[in-house]
């Protein structure tokens, strides 16, 4: 029986080690990325931008809306991609439910959630079954209540080009190239903060959703670290503020000695 099964394992050995040795000229053979890669794909932060929130799409029924509807009056956390991509956008939608799945806020009560296909040519359908397979992959993240949307090229190439997202299509590859992340959105359709990336910590998102906000979420301790933090364009996260801290702490100081003169000049009278 060993006997038998030598051949067969050696045969197995040599496939492998075939594979191994073709594997570089496989690589070898994929185009390489074109050289402005880099101008031609990728996120331009237009903070405070309107948002074309009137602009027409398909929802996964079929049925005509757009993202002022969609988001009812509350902060709107906006991705674009694609729901055929075999690479970079299904990152995305994972790391953005990981993330709202740790988050106390709640989508489609605290916060709207909507992914939009930059490919004209996709469907309702598709948009339909991406739904569906995330909802699957992550229970945690309520992925029903987002809202996954599919569009014309007029209405695509608006909206990107009003959150700076850049895109195009590589036709070597029959891919779409672009960048990776999100955009905070305010209720009055502005652009509040972007998250570049495919893994944000939910504590980050709070903020940004408490500040997009403008005070219709969070609570007093979120205000004051939205006070000792600021923004940082570069890395699209917040950091601690010297300045804003340093003055939070001499409003805190002065209001603390005032609280003690007051309680000294009380105490002489008694």
């Amino acid at each position: 029986m060993n006997r038998r099964g030598a051949p067969l394992r050696g045969w197995w050995r040599g496939v492998a080690l075939l594979l191994v040795l073709l594997a570089p000229l496989v690589r070898a053979a994929e185009p390489p990325p074109p050289p402005d890669l880099d101008q031609r794909a990728g996120f331009d932060q237009r903070l405070g931008a309107p948002v074309p929130l009137d602009l027409r799409w398909r929802d996964t029924d079929g049925r005509t809306t757009d993202l002022r509807r969609l988001a009812g009056g509350k902060p709107l956390l906006l991705a674009l991609g694609y729901y055929r991509c075999p690479n970079l956008c299904d990152v995305v939608l994972q790391g953005m439910a990981r993330t709202l799945a740790g988050l106390d806020l709640a989508p489609g009560q605290d916060f709207q959630v909507a992914f939009v296909g930059i490919d004209p040519r996709e469907t309702s359908g598709d948009a339909r079954h991406s739904q569906a397979m995330l909802a699957k992959a992550q229970p945690g993240a309520q992925v029903d209540r987002w809202h996954f949307l599919t569009g014309d090229a007029r209405a695509i190439g608006a909206l990107a080009s009003a959150v700076g997202f850049r895109y195009f299509y590589d036709a070597r590859l029959h891919q779409y190239a672009h960048a990776a992340g999100f955009v905070v959105v305010t209720p009055q359709g502005r652009v509040a903060q972007y998250f570049f990336g495919v893994s944000w910590p939910p504590a980050s998102l709070r903020l940004a959703l408490v500040g997009a906000s403008q005070g219709r979420l969070g609570n007093l301790v979120d205000r004051l670290v939205l006070l000792c933090c600021g923004y940082d364009p570069t890395t699209g996260r917040y950091s601690l503020a010297i300045g804003r801290t340093m003055q939070v702490l001499g409003v805190g100081f002065v209001l603390l000695c005032g609280a003690w003169l007051l309680w000294l000049k009380a105490r002489t009278r008694a």
